[in-house]
């Protein structure tokens, strides 16, 4: 709904992937007069073509091809006076932290009522911070340590060899030594020689060690 004011309504870029909560969303802002939903997206791609000429995007942070943080940095880079509200069912501080990191103005949970969503955006489009200073601080804290610790395990990783990474991948299809050989086309010997040495690397004293570093690294799987 268009302002009946003087004033330009406030223009909202909402992403999305869930149609329905989207689209209440949208009803929500529709209902106010210094509102004007501009766009709609459900993924990180949609959302690109839309960042143009907006003032406050509401972004959902985990979408399906990417993160919700990805497009807040690629819409200051277009537009540093645009403001970012984050909407999320993560409970996550790492997934916080990393929103907060890259510029959002605030974090809403998605159980929040709308008319505390909206009244969220009126005060992110008035310029407003939804953190404290001391919350600020310590979420880009923990941002800085989530990236530390992200730089280490790839150190880590980059030390294995393509064979250990087979080893380590096939480990968690949990199979045997003798399926490991059998797939790889070596011997258990060599399966064994491998597995030591990827568990050398990785500073563990067990397969299941080593097994619960990969999955927590990325580098596995488990269905």
């Amino acid at each position: 709904m268009m302002s009946s004011s003087s004033t330009p309504p406030v223009r909202i870029l909402l992403v999305e992937d869930h149609a329905v909560f989207r689209q209440a969303l949208a009803l929500a802002f529709s209902m106010q007069p210094n509102f004007e939903v501009v766009g709609e997206a459900g993924s990180v791609a949609e959302a690109r073509a839309l960042l143009d000429g907006i003032d406050v995007g509401v972004f959902d942070l985990d979408l399906p091809d990417g993160s919700g943080a990805t497009l807040i940095k690629e819409l200051h880079e277009r537009n540093r006076r645009a403001e970012v509200l984050v909407l999320t069912a993560s409970v996550r501080e790492t997934d916080h932290a990393r929103a907060v990191e890259a510029g959002a103005a605030g974090l809403v949970h998605k159980s929040t009522p709308l008319n505390e969503i909206v009244e969220a955006v009126q005060r992110v489009g008035r310029g407003e911070s939804l953190i404290s200073r001391r919350e600020l601080i310590d979420l880009v804290q923990l941002a800085g340590k989530q990236r530390e610790q992200e730089l280490a395990t790839q150190q880590i990783i980059d030390r294995l060899t393509p064979r250990e990474r087979d080893v380590l991948t096939a480990l968690g299809e949990g199979l045997s030594d003798r399926e490991i050989a059998d797939r790889l086309f070596i011997s258990k010997d060599t399966v064994h020689t491998h597995m030591v040495n990827m568990m050398g690397k990785l500073d563990v004293d067990s397969r299941m060690q080593a097994l619960i570093f990969a999955v927590k690294s990325g580098l596995v799987t488990l269905e």
